[in-house]
């Protein structure tokens, strides 16, 4: 692996803003220093004017590998991640057939080593009846166990009671939720069938998946998750209401109980339904002005701790479809960090903030070995952006499977122009480069 060289960039990292130079070699930071003379044969990279930054973790995607590869492949959609920064992804069990036995995970990770251009994890599944494989899980080299408390593909719906309790009393590692209630879904979704039939408005999709529905299963899970000190990590959270179970009042480090939120819960509210319809309908569902105006201060006073995308394509064709046909999702991983940029340029967020919630934050919460910092004896997990960039999303520059997405047409200031992962440049000044594919995650557990 050739050595690389970053001059003279400004690189933001642990809530400061330095200038300096990185060396890499072998795959790991070598050295950061103020300057540092280019070793024989190593790739210069001049970053005068430009950003570096640790390459973003996303610990909840979808890439649809096996069995839904008509939206989506870890092949297409690691590409697409690594065109926008992120380096790292986790990614979720509800593929066909779903990740719930040893045997069937591993095979994600067996293809994910030969197509992915990022560095990758896969969650393990559970349902009601396979407690016995949940448990066999190496918490050293799985990011985590993934807990459907609502409605997902195929079997992956844990709604028994007594399988909650065995999961959240004997699961060692971290338990990863998504929080809605089944029963309280299903009596909003009769009641607008009812009214409707098929014809649902999309503007009521955050009414039926409710406010209620969030909140009652989130709070279940918190009250298991403290009965039995269970490490519990609840995904994309949407509501006002449910802010107050999450502490923080400690550091990240000792929390058992944390919680994310995703970047289209930040940047849509129900009001955008009249323009986007079906094409901002994911679940749980973007809830209106004033839980999406809660989030980025619980965001930045700590009560949630990650920024994540929870990247959930699907084809066009299929998003054009009514109410209860068109499927659930956004794809989001290539463009996470524009929208965080986007923030930090109207001063919402520093982009120190920024750099903590997508890099630090998630290799805390996760205890991902060497990553997620620009640290030296670190993997070389880097970005280079440059910050005043203009750009517009459009059909010919989305990597993504689906070839869509919501922000097509909106112009952002900000361009990730260098991607580097576990030390190879795999992605520079608009090209991709796959002579070398990414690395399985380790956790310090």
């Amino acid at each position: 692996m050739q050595d690389l060289i970053i001059k003279n960039g400004t690189i933001i990292n642990e809530g400061e803003k330095t200038s300096g130079d990185i060396l890499i070699r072998n795959g790991k930071i070598e050295k950061i220093a103020t300057q540092i003379d280019t070793p024989v044969n190593a790739l210069e990279i001049n970053a005068e004017g430009k950003w570096v930054l640790p390459g973003i973790i996303d610990d909840q995607v979808h890439f649809r590998e096996p069995g839904l590869t008509h939206k989506a492949e870890l092949y297409t959609e690691s590409r697409a991640a690594v065109a926008g920064g992120t380096t790292s992804y986790m990614e979720m069990p509800n593929t066909k057939p779903p990740a719930l036995t040893q045997e069937l995970l591993q095979q994600k990770y067996d293809r994910a080593a030969e197509v992915s251009l990022a560095n990758y994890s896969f969650f393990m599944g559970a349902s009601n009846d396979n407690l016995e494989e949940v448990l066999k899980t190496n918490e050293r080299d799985v990011c985590g166990i993934k807990v459907f408390m609502g409605s997902s593909t195929g079997n992956m719906l844990v709604d028994d009671e007594k399988t909650l309790e065995g999961l959240f009393s004997k699961v060692p590692m971290l338990i990863a939720t998504h929080c809605e209630d089944e029963e309280t879904v299903r009596a909003n979704m009769k009641k607008y069938r009812e009214k409707y039939g098929e014809e649902v408005p999309m503007e009521e999709h955050p009414i039926i998946r409710s406010v209620e529905a969030c909140y009652k299963s989130s709070s279940m899970a918190v009250k298991l998750a403290k009965k039995y000190n269970t490490r519990l990590h609840i995904l994309h959270l949407t509501t006002a209401d449910e802010l107050d179970l999450f502490r923080n009042d400690i550091p990240l480090k000792e929390k058992r109980i944390t919680a994310e939120v995703c970047v289209h819960h930040l940047y849509f509210n129900s009001n955008d339904y009249a323009k986007y319809g079906s094409g901002i309908k994911c679940n749980p569902a973007v809830k209106g002005p004033q839980h999406q105006q809660a989030l980025l201060p619980a965001l930045l006073d700590n009560r949630l701790d990650i920024i994540a995308t929870d990247h959930a394509p699907h084809t066009w064709e299929e998003k054009q479809q009514t109410y209860f046909k068109a499927p659930s999702g956004v794809p989001l991983v290539q463009h996470s960090l524009n929208i965080m940029m986007e923030f930090a340029q109207e001063g919402k967020i520093s982009m120190e903030r920024v750099v903590e919630k997508m890099c630090h934050a998630p290799a805390d919460c996760f205890l991902v070995d060497k990553r997620g910092y620009l640290r030296e004896g670190y993997w070389a997990d880097v970005l280079i952006v440059d910050p005043n960039k203009k750009w517009t999303v459009a059909k010919d520059n989305i990597l993504y499977k689906c070839g869509w997405s919501p922000l097509e047409g909106h112009e952002f200031t900000g361009m990730v122009e260098s991607t580097i992962v576990s030390g190879h440049l795999a992605w520079h000044e608009g090209k991709l480069n796959e002579a070398r594919m990414g690395e399985r995650l380790i956790f310090d557990r």
